[in-house]
């Protein structure tokens, strides 16, 4: 039977997999950059490793990982934790770009800015996520399923807001973060941030 659980030790292969296969606007990435790892170390790897507690997946009824959300509760602490502690490992494997030419420059550059206070919209919504699922499970309510689970557990820990950003391209997801209660946010060009306040 299909369900909802906790993130364990051993799942990150199957959370990278997903993460390739969602990252192009929802649709398969891979061959998209020269190094297909480089998504899963950017967008999702990094909150299995600092907040495992806060990571849920949706596991099939054959056992596969087939979904999951990530969380950072307090935006400013972990875009900090991520610049000092976790990309510099990858710098002699990925050096920062000169420019951005590539799509993959792109989002080499964007992991090598990222720091406490880069984005605005941490201050009114500490936490942020990352979901993803493959397109088996889409439109079947799993995402509603992670994103309330989640936002049970922030409140719990009192946490007052959330956030994320999506891909401008991504309309299917667009839709389905309004849908959930996000309010659309000022953004940068390409992209759409969403807020929720959780009391």
């Amino acid at each position: 039977m299909t369900q909802i659980r906790p993130f364990r030790p051993g799942d990150e292969p199957a959370l990278a997999d997903i993460c390739l296969r969602t990252a192009d606007a929802g649709a398969d990435a891979t061959g998209v950059f020269d190094d297909d790892e480089i998504w899963a170390e950017v967008f999702v790897l990094p909150y299995v490793a600092q907040h495992p507690e806060l990571a849920m997946v949706v596991e099939t009824d054959d056992g596969r990982v087939a979904g999951y959300v990530v969380c950072a509760t307090n935006t400013r602490s972990f875009e900090d934790w991520f610049a000092t502690s976790w990309w510099p490992q990858f710098s002699g494997r990925w050096p920062r770009p000169m420019k951005e030419t590539t799509r993959q420059d792109g989002t080499l550059i964007y992991a090598y800015s990222r720091r406490g206070g880069a984005e605005p919209y941490g201050d009114d919504y500490p936490a942020h996520l990352h979901i993803d699922l493959l397109p088996e499970l889409q439109g079947q309510g799993w995402g509603r399923k992670l994103v309330e689970a989640l936002c049970a557990e922030l409140r719990s820990r009192e946490v007052s807001g959330l956030h994320l950003v999506a891909s401008a391209d991504n309309l299917g997801a667009l839709a389905f973060y309004e849908r959930l209660g996000f309010t659309p946010l000022a953004s940068h060009a390409g992209v759409q941030a969403f807020g929720m306040h959780l009391h």
